[in-house]
């Protein structure tokens, strides 16, 4: 659908990339990898063609349609939620009067024979096609699911945009994109102000989605649940996986370590063909073989291990300080907004080195109670914080109370007090800011960038309670990676603001959901959490669906359906054994192509054995007719996989 062609893109004279070529194929699930900085959210612009590159060439139909969703957007005002969303079917006006004009030209023209006439009843069979994709005859049901999918309540639907926050706007114009079915959605960090039951949804949307995702997430578990393909971008160059985001991370490493392997093989090769051609150049009866040599070296192809970014965040929260057995204490704590009750009655007790999450759907209070326990907001209700506990505070919006004036190091010096102040350039530097990238005024600084430098002063002093409202938003997969070690070490306690399930996974033992307008404690991490919330759910559906059922339905029936039910069941269980047989041989397939594969990669990477392995005709048509039939056979995997997820 879509093809990049020898791009290459630049800033002050600095290449983010060079002449990457690569295709966008339809139904492609795609995840941009690579550290913040590296070109990821440029290159959804260059591909929305929003941006143009240096040199290359980005090709696509005619007829392909782009949406793209980017971090930071002007979003329209003076409508209501549903209007405003409906705006989305733009499209469908534009073709129903298309599909208008084409019937009437076919009603008044009598050159039923022509090529032009025809071309009329494709277009009306094309506008029809498209009308039925876009759901044309479903708008305003398409518009509700959506809506309610991405967080919204019916009540919002007539309140004007005005009214919401930036990130509920964000999430009106994810609702339009989606609505809009383009060919290709672009997507820039879609997760960052979603909930997790909204991400859930998108997950699923996003899963049976008609056209091609590239994407750009941060969000490893919504990575792994969507894409089947990572593009990873790094130091200038790509390199393209089919596999989803921890498949590439797996991938990537045995690549490299094969890499390394061949080059050292290939590198002593060289060393000895060297040392003969030394020993033997001077030695007349010898001269011709040294210049056999010679060439033979001149034709050898360099094996290049592709190099890697390893630069990372390195830092620990100092040890915290000793606070009493009772960090924070809650009794029927209530907060509203005018007549707005956010939550009333709500009892909770937090203590020594607890790891708690609070999570539920936006709107329900969860930073709310996080500006409470800080002492930004009134309250009613106690709540009182327990002796000798000081608070390390990381905001949602922290990175943007930063002065844009001020340059990195003024920010971190500013507030350092003590032995810190000598240790400045050290500690920015832990954060990946060093050289000139210290006197870099903030406001020139990404997101990602802001991020790290708001976390760096969270280490200044330390803290026996940190209390952190969404801490990754903006941060690469490695630096949430190096929060998330430190903060596991971190003997204080921990409470945090989190939708990203891979970061909150194991990080803390209690769970706090905000429902209802009351917190409901669960023990464990987010994925006992996720799992309990499921199961209660089925439970309440099945009770719902017996006082239904019971009063009208007579004993026959249910009998016959129980019946029917078993037979169906069994059937499907039936069909489900045949599937898991043929991916069983299916991979069986694969592991034996691989090994065959493997088998004569390692003879070509054998310099005692190049020469024999080439000169054998056989090889090369056998080698490539196994790739191609591997390459079959994983195509004929992923979709019994398909199917199987589809059956379930």
């Amino acid at each position: 659908m879509i093809s990049v062609s020898n791009v290459s893109v630049s800033f002050s004279g600095t290449y983010l990339y060079e002449e990457i070529s690569f295709l966008i194929n339809q139904k492609d699930r795609i995840g941009l990898a690579g550290k913040n900085g590296s070109g990821k959210s440029t290159l959804l612009k260059v591909l929305s063609g929003e941006l143009k590159p240096d040199s290359g060439e980005i090709s696509r139909p005619a007829d392909c349609t782009i949406g793209y969703l980017p971090q930071d957007m002007v979003h329209n005002l003076g409508k209501t939620v549903f209007d405003e969303t409906a705006t989305a079917f733009a499209e469908i006006k534009t073709l129903e009067r298309k599909l208008a004009d084409v019937s009437h030209q076919l009603e008044v023209r009598t050159d039923y024979e022509s090529d032009a006439y025809m071309k009329l009843i494709h277009d009306m069979n094309d506008a029809n096609e498209r009308l039925n994709l876009l759901g044309a005859y479903s708008m305003d049901s398409e518009i509700e699911q959506t809506l309610l999918g991405l967080g919204f309540v019916r009540t919002d639907f007539g309140r004007m945009t005005d009214e919401f926050s930036g990130g509920w706007r964000m999430r009106i114009e994810l609702a339009k994109l989606l609505l809009q079915k383009p060919n290709v959605l672009l997507l820039d960090e879609p997760t960052n102000h979603l909930d997790i039951e909204s991400i859930q949804w998108l997950e699923d949307m996003l899963k049976g989605y008609y056209g091609a995702v590239v994407m750009v997430s941060h969000d490893k578990a919504f990575l792994d649940n969507i894409t089947t393909r990572t593009i990873e971008i790094s130091l200038g160059q790509i390199f393209d996986y089919k596999a989803n985001y921890s498949r590439y991370l797996s991938l990537r490493k045995e690549r490299r370590e094969q890499q390394a392997a061949a080059h050292k093989n290939q590198q002593k090769f060289i060393e000895k063909t060297e040392a003969l051609i030394d020993k033997y150049r001077a030695k007349a009866s010898k001269a011709s073989f040294a210049q056999s040599l010679i060439k033979k070296l001149d034709k050898i192809e360099v094996i290049e291990v592709d190099g890697e970014d390893n630069a990372a965040i390195r830092f620990n929260f100092p040890p915290a300080p000793r606070a009493g057995k009772v960090v924070i204490e809650a009794h029927r704590l209530k907060k509203q907004y005018a007549e707005k009750v956010i939550f009333s009655e709500v009892d909770y007790m937090i203590e020594r080195e607890d790891r708690v999450a609070f999570v539920g759907k936006n709107g329900e209070g969860k930073s709310t109670m996080i500006k409470l326990i800080v002492g930004e907001e009134p309250f009613d209700g106690l709540l009182k914080i327990g002796h000798n506990v000081n608070i390390g505070y990381y905001a949602q919006n922290q990175a943007e109370t930063l002065d844009g004036e001020a340059t990195v190091f003024e920010t971190i010096d500013e507030v350092a007090v003590g032995d810190a102040r000598k240790n400045v350039r050290s500690l920015l530097g832990s954060f990946l800011f060093s050289g000139d990238d210290v006197d870099k005024k903030v406001k020139v600084l990404s997101g990602g960038e802001k991020g790290r430098l708001a976390m760096c002063k969270l280490l200044l002093q330390p803290y026996a309670l940190l209390v952190l409202d969404e801490p990754t938003n903006h941060l690469d997969m490695r630096s949430k990676e190096v929060l998330k070690n430190a903060l596991m070490k971190y003997d204080g306690t921990l409470v945090v603001v989190s939708h990203d399930r891979d970061f909150l996974q194991g990080l803390t033992t209690k769970v706090f959901e905000f429902r209802g307008g009351n917190i409901k404690p669960h023990i464990g991490d987010v994925n006992d959490y996720l799992t309990t919330r499921k199961l209660e759910s089925f439970k309440e559906l099945e009770q719902k669906g017996k006082s239904l059922k019971a009063p009208v339905v007579q004993a026959a029936p249910v009998n016959t359906a129980k019946k029917i039910n078993q037979e169906e069941e069994k059937q499907r269980e039936k069909e489900l054994r045949t599937m898991q047989n043929q991916i069983s041989k299916s991979e069986q397939e694969i592991a034996r192509l691989e090994s065959e594969i493997k088998k004569v990669d390692d003879l070509l990477l054998d310099p005692e054995l190049y020469t024999e392995t080439v000169n054998d005709k056989e090889i090369f048509p056998r080698y490539e007719a196994m790739k191609k039939q591997l390459e079959k056979e994983m195509e004929k995997w992923e979709e019994l996989q398909g199917k199987i997820e589809a059956f379930s």
